[in-house]
């Protein structure tokens, strides 16, 4: 199997880092969709990361999609998910919350560094910052009440989504706001496939 994609991308970062937990043998490309948009098309005309070439050559995209086929391929590893029942819901509503952070704080870096100063839409910025902050309040209080294992999907999902906005956007929140979800990430980044797969890797 193949990864394609950069791990500055907090999504692909959050299969790089699951597929290390599942124990999961594959090559991964840090292809980026900018500079190397040709590469990337050539593999997946949707030039979207991450992509997932499968040993069968089939293309399959998607965070999300891409971890509900390694999950089937993996049946004999640790699970990442609860089973079903209570667990698996607050695991999903935690993995939903943290994937919204990761859309918000994405618009956010790509309307600052993609479109000129001059055409940026301030109003537009603000709704978006309030939606970010909205996620991860309610990640706060969710992570209080019961917070997953860091190395579970929601765990990942949720470390993963947070350094990526501390690192891209660190003026718009501030770790102390956040201290539930500060420190289940500071454990994550501790862990051996955390530090095995950077961000900036």
């Amino acid at each position: 199997m193949i990864l394609i994609g950069m791990l500055d991308s907090p999504y692909v970062r959050r299969v790089a880092i699951s597929m290390k937990v599942l124990g999961l043998e594959h090559e991964h490309r840090p292809l980026s969709v900018f500079s190397d948009f040709d590469q990337v098309q050539a593999i997946n005309p949707a030039v979207k990361v991450p992509t997932l070439v499968t040993g069968g050559g089939q293309v399959l995209m998607d965070s999300t999609l891409i971890l509900a086929y390694l999950e089937e391929l993996a049946a004999h590893a640790p699970r990442i998910r609860p089973e079903p029942g209570p667990a698996r819901l607050r695991a999903l509503c935690q993995t939903s919350y943290a994937l919204a952070a990761c859309d918000k704080a994405v618009q956010i870096v790509y309307e600052r560094r993609l479109r000129p100063q001059e055409k940026q839409h301030q109003p537009w910025l603000d709704r978006v910052q309030l939606q970010l902050h909205g996620t991860w309040r309610q990640l706060e209080a969710s992570l209080r009440e019961e917070a997953p294992d860091c190395l579970s999907i929601a765990g990942i999902t949720i470390a993963v989504a947070w350094s990526f906005a501390q690192q891209m956007v660190p003026d718009v929140m501030a770790a102390s706001d956040y201290p539930a979800v500060a420190a289940l990430t500071a454990l994550a980044e501790r862990q051996p496939v955390f530090l095995a797969t950077p961000m900036a890797g």
